[in-house]
């Protein structure tokens, strides 16, 4: 196992070669940090590589495997975080200015201990929009993320620099967050896997809040395999095989508003139907109302985060992301009780249509990445901004809680494109069932980038 052979390498073989000693973690970690100090300037996905934790981590593992000690299930493993989750002794950017003048970090997040505690190496900290608030990770302070399946594309947002290192093969796996499709349209872009679980499942301990109410943390990976696991040891569950038959899952395909995107997103619904022999479809009750009441939730508790910085910093925003926080500051409060009421009318109403279905398919994104700098989109024949539209199929499910997987289908364009494949609450493993079993068949995989 060499660093090169990350681009395709999964969790579970650089765990089995570091194990068998085929390679040592340090060798491996050194290769690794060397592939992005070399690469990453075409991507800039990093804003932060920590080089010296990264082999003194290693090297605790080599030292594990020496003394003939059991190496935890991911020995070895390198990985990155969104710069939202606090690193110990590196600044907590949050894709901000302002933050930069904060003081470093005293501890790792949650999550960042437990993959400690599962032998995984941290490499760094990853570029996203500022304070989570877009859906294209064009970041005026840190520079935008570019699509390592061209240079010239989105990595999608706001967890765009986990899309961008874990596509290009610079890491196999990347801890992000989603607020209203941050996973999942970085996932859809840069054609990995990701997963969005249901709220509250995953700590949010130690990452910068954008929206308490809609953030969630999630992972990217490159096979449903190591989604699979990460995430069942971030969870603190116990591994398994999530494996129940296909033919005992009632699948169907999310109709009407969500078949209102580019042909491609359309046709990777389709082909993850066709595997599946799914031809069932469900309308989902006042979607885009959920949108719009995701919106006003979005901005007015964003906006209430950010208070004293609009106060007292405010040429200090990205311009990207000043005015939604200054409109969210004039939101009437009883816009916001209404959504919340509506939120709750149809998080009811949804649980209800999964007493009939296991599984709901939709695409992630209306289209595949955009050119970046792109202002508008022509989404099945309609012109309308790009920043906020990207994330058209991924806010209603969020604005619930809903868990989802996102796979990667492969586009005749060259472009990927993601497939959501979403599940009632705390049913993770019925959407991870589906998403290996169409790996398997072949139907979704990562795109290898030729770097």
């Amino acid at each position: 196992m060499t660093g090169a052979s990350l681009v395709t390498a999964s969790c579970q073989q650089i765990a089995l070669s570091i194990a068998c000693g085929e390679t040592s973690a340090l060798q491996l970690t050194r290769e690794v940090l060397a592939r992005i100090d070399s690469l990453d300037s075409r991507y800039n996905s990093f804003t932060c590589v920590t080089h010296e934790r990264a082999l003194a981590e290693a090297q605790a593992i080599d030292n594990m495997r020496s003394k003939g000690a059991a190496l935890p299930p991911l020995a070895g493993v390198p990985y990155a975080v969104k710069n939202l989750f606090d690193i110990a002794d590196v600044v907590t950017l949050a894709g901000s200015k302002i933050n930069a003048s904060h003081p470093p970090a005293l501890e790792d997040a949650l999550l960042i201990k437990r993959m400690g505690e599962a032998g995984a190496v941290l490499v760094g900290a990853l570029n996203m929009d500022e304070y989570a608030y877009g859906f294209t990770t064009e970041n005026s302070h840190y520079g935008a993320t570019r699509n390592p399946h061209d240079v010239t594309r989105s990595a999608g947002g706001s967890s765009g620099g986990c899309g961008a290192a874990v596509a290009a093969g610079l890491v196999p796996l990347a801890l992000g967050s989603d607020t209203n499709g941050s996973v999942r349209v970085p996932s859809s872009m840069c054609g990995v896997f990701g997963i969005k679980p249901t709220y509250g499942n995953l700590s949010l301990e130690g990452m910068y809040p954008f929206v308490h109410s809609l953030d969630h943390a999630g992972i990217f990976a490159r096979t449903s395999h190591d989604l699979i696991t990460s995430y069942a040891l971030l969870a603190g569950q116990a591994l398994s095989n999530p494996a129940p038959s296909m033919g005992e899952l009632k699948i169907a395909i999310a109709a009407d508003y969500f078949e209102q995107g580019e042909p491609q997103a359309n046709v990777a619904v389709q082909a993850v139907a066709t595997a599946l022999n799914v031809k069932d479809k469900v309308i989902l009750p006042e979607v885009a109302r959920a949108r719009s009441a995701a919106y006003l939730i979005t901005a007015s508790e964003g906006a209430n985060m950010h208070h004293a910085h609009l106060r007292d910093h405010l040429a200090d925003f990205d311009p990207h992301t000043r005015p939604r926080l200054i409109a969210g500051a004039m939101i009437p409060a009883d816009w916001v009780i209404q959504a919340q009421r509506f939120r709750s009318w149809f998080y009811q109403s949804i649980l209800a249509m999964f007493n009939e279905v296991d599984i709901i398919l939709a695409p992630a994104t209306p289209c595949s990445a955009q050119l970046l700098g792109q202002e508008n989109m022509v989404i099945n024949g309609k012109t309308m901004p790009t920043r906020p539209n990207i994330g058209m199929f991924t806010q209603p499910i969020s604005f619930i809680g809903l868990p989802v997987v996102t796979v990667p289908i492969q586009n005749p364009n060259g472009m990927p494109i993601g497939v959501q494949i979403i599940a009632a609450p705390h049913k993770e493993h019925l959407a991870l069932a589906v998403a290996s079993y169409i790996e398997a068949l072949g139907v979704a995989h990562a795109p290898v980038v030729t770097n």
